[in-house]
């Protein structure tokens, strides 16, 4: 049981690392469409549950973006960081683009959570859905020193 645990922990720390380094590294980018850098918060309207959320988008080829999102949380008041990644679907629709995806993140954190959402080069808003959790995130891009 110590061995699982220290494996988990030891693949949780380095993908929290490799998400650090490439959101330095997408600093230097100055994206004009939904590429690159976001943060901003989520937000759970099925238990008031909200932090910080950062999101690294890249271009996988005509309207597929993967989708790396960094959540902040408490758990049971311990700070908590969660990873994870997602392809996503934009098309245009009016001014912004819509966009879907859906992601795994496992038994713990709830199983399959479905995303919809539309923004444009300065704002993305996306409402999600799982079996036992719903909410929004709203993000911008960040400063320079975020």
């Amino acid at each position: 049981m110590k061995f699982v645990v220290i494996t988990l922990i030891l693949l949780f720390v380095a993908g929290c690392s490799t998400f650090e380094r490439d959101w330095q590294a997408a600093s230097h980018d100055k994206s004009t469409g939904i590429e690159g850098r976001w943060i901003g918060r989520w937000n759970s309207d099925a238990n008031g549950h909200n932090d910080i959320l950062r999101c690294l988008i890249t271009s996988k080829g005509e309207s597929i973006y993967e989708t790396r999102f960094h959540a902040k949380y408490s758990l049971w008041f311990i700070p908590v960081s969660y990873g994870y990644k997602l392809n996503m679907t934009a098309k245009p629709a009016e001014s912004n683009l819509h966009f879907t995806g859906e992601a795994d993140l496992g038994l713990l954190a709830g199983g399959i959570y479905k995303y919809t959402g539309e923004g444009n080069a300065t704002e993305l808003r996306f409402n999600y859905r799982a079996k036992f959790d719903r909410g929004t995130f709203h993000l911008q891009r960040p400063e320079d020193k975020e």
